[in-house]
């Protein structure tokens, strides 16, 4: 192999383990809300379509870098809207992807692990609970 097409090889597998797109000071205050989330208490201010390069040269960039940065770059968008929530639209497509932006304030709170969720368990599932360690009914 010539020094150029590894220069030209290593180039690129650096290129793609960057990270392009910075968060702005306004964009982290910017919720991302699930695609399924209901936010019927918040005010729909728009849409936001970014995009990002999936690829350099031949090289094909890890989708979860560019989802992070589709991502990035939205709830960066969304602050200028004076939104305060985002929620996806449709999936990752060629490097494109496009959100709704919304102002919730606080009438929208993403789910936590800790939460339960919103369905009960159906008959052929089992219902599981955390256990404390100072729970005084553990055996000792």
């Amino acid at each position: 192999m010539s020094r150029y097409a590894l220069l030209a090889a290593s180039l690129a597998l650096s290129l793609g383990a960057c990270t392009w797109v910075k968060m702005d000071p306004d964009g982290a205050t910017v919720r991302v809300a699930r695609a399924g989330d209901s936010l019927a208490g918040c005010t729909r201010k728009g849409e936001v379509a970014v995009s990002v390069r999936d690829r350099v040269g031949f090289y094909e960039r890890n989708d979860l870098k560019v989802r992070d940065e589709l991502e990035t770059m939205a709830r960066n968008e969304a602050s200028s809207l004076a939104a305060d929530t985002v929620q996806p639209l449709n999936q990752p497509s060629a490097g494109e992807q496009r959100f709704a932006a919304y102002a919730c304030g606080s009438g929208y709170r993403p789910r936590t692990a800790d939460q339960p969720a919103d369905a009960p368990p159906r008959q052929d599932e089992a219902e599981t609970f955390p256990i404390r360690e100072n729970d005084a009914a553990m055996p000792k």
